[in-house]
């Protein structure tokens, strides 16, 4: 009780001093006991009159929702359920995330078929996020033929997908990053195999937040003697640094990007990263908008993602993925405080004032041994345990979310 009334206090306090309140890879993840008091709370009618638009038109692109923000989530299956997911929560998500080998082997095919059967049975959306973990010239066009029948298909049965193709480009720490000439071709192979042959597939480009821009140290980072490093060194002074665009070099043009997307979270406040701290005010729509100048230095070189990307292209936008972390073996500010702030802000009312064409926001909803920290024990979940979950559900903006009871198909 004595624990509960200072968090309260402190919540309290930082809302006063903060106007908004109301958080990578596929690693093995770990999902601990649940709590034993679960209160999903009462499933009603949420939109009266969601219109859910899933074909290209003058106003809306392919599976842009005419009104409402879908709310989606990336839980580990190896170790978590869909079911078990919607039932913590007390509603079915709208968007499930799952990350893929590709090309696709037999076990990844086979996982693949039954994610699509749960999806499909729940009248939601799958978010396919496909990884070369071979490197980007392993796909071929035989291998995307073999997507897009497969793809064509699960559309055919009436399963809706978004197809996120080599995430977080422009981050050193994949071996499809930091490679825009080769990531380019690739992706516009997919997007036009999926765009000419398949009825309710969309494509999502989705880069990595650039603070920390150009990740210096990681596996893939880019090289001087590079062919693609001059094509990165957009401001020409022969360095690779946040003065640079780590977005632009990237796009791969708007006849081939359906929606835009980027991995955002609040990873503490000052790298390196480990330490459980609060979120500052204001983080998250900095963030978004290149503007960011606080513990972890000045980002305001940092383009704005917004209207560079979803105004000026004319896309809905997705935030892909998104979380706070909470290390487990360390000790620092508060779990739930921390969370509760990045969740405000996230879905705090501001966010929908300020970016309308935010149509998807996907919480990582995993505990996992966190390379970048590590190794360690990082939890980004929000639905394992009661009092987190509680403060969860309690800020989201249920009125303007879109689950999967609301989506309609054509």
């Amino acid at each position: 009780m004595i624990k509960k009334l200072i968090i309260l206090s402190l919540l309290i306090f930082i809302t006063a001093c903060n106007p908004i309140l109301n958080m990578n890879s596929n690693e093995i993840v770990q999902t601990p006991e649940l709590d034993t008091e679960i209160v999903s709370p009462t499933q009603e009618t949420i939109l009266s009159e969601t219109n859910i638009t899933f074909y290209p038109s003058t106003d809306h692109a392919l599976l842009e929702p005419k009104n409402g923000v879908y709310f989606g989530v990336y839980i580990d299956l190896g170790e978590d359920g869909i079911a078990d997911f919607n039932k913590r929560l007390g509603y079915n998500a709208a968007i499930f995330v799952q990350f893929l080998p590709f090309p696709f082997d037999s076990q990844s095919l086979q996982y693949l078929d039954q994610f699509m059967q749960e999806v499909g049975e729940l009248n939601a959306i799958a978010l396919l996020t496909l990884e070369p973990r071979d490197g980007l010239k392993s796909v071929t066009p035989a291998v995307v033929d073999d997507l897009t029948t497969r793809l064509a298909n699960f559309n055919q049965q009436g399963v809706p997908i978004i197809v996120r193709f080599a995430h977080e480009m422009n981050g050193s720490w994949y071996p499809w990053g930091q490679q825009p000439s080769l990531y380019i071709e690739k992706f516009q192979l997919i997007a036009n195999a999926l765009h000419q042959n398949t009825s309710l597939t969309a494509m999502v480009w989705a880069p990595n937040y650039g603070g920390g821009y150009p990740f210096s140290g990681g596996e893939y980072e880019v090289k001087s003697s590079d062919p693609d490093f001059q094509l990165l060194d957009t401001n020409g002074d022969n360095i690779l640094n946040q003065e640079d665009d780590m977005y632009a070099p990237y796009y791969p043009g708007d006849v081939h990007v359906d929606w835009v997307g980027i991995s955002i979270y609040h990873w503490g406040s000052k790298y390196p990263w480990g330490e459980n701290e609060i979120p500052e005010s204001l983080k998250f729509l900095e963030m978004l908008t290149g503007k960011y100048n606080g513990l972890n230095g000045d980002e305001r070189s940092l383009p704005d993602f917004y209207n560079d990307f979803v105004i000026e292209h004319d896309k809905p936008m997705a935030i892909t993925e998104t979380a706070a972390l909470y290390n487990t073996l360390e000790v620092g500010a508060d779990e739930l405080i921390i969370k509760s702030i990045w969740i405000n802000q996230v879905f705090g009312p501001e966010t929908f004032q300020q970016f309308p064409r935010i149509k998807m926001i996907n919480w990582f909803d995993v505990i996992k041994n966190e390379a970048e920290i590590g190794g360690s024990h990082i939890d980004w979940s929000v639905t394992f345990k009661s009092e987190i979950r509680d403060a969860f559900f309690e800020s989201l903006p249920i009125d303007i979310l879109i689950f999967a009871d609301d989506i309609i198909l054509p």
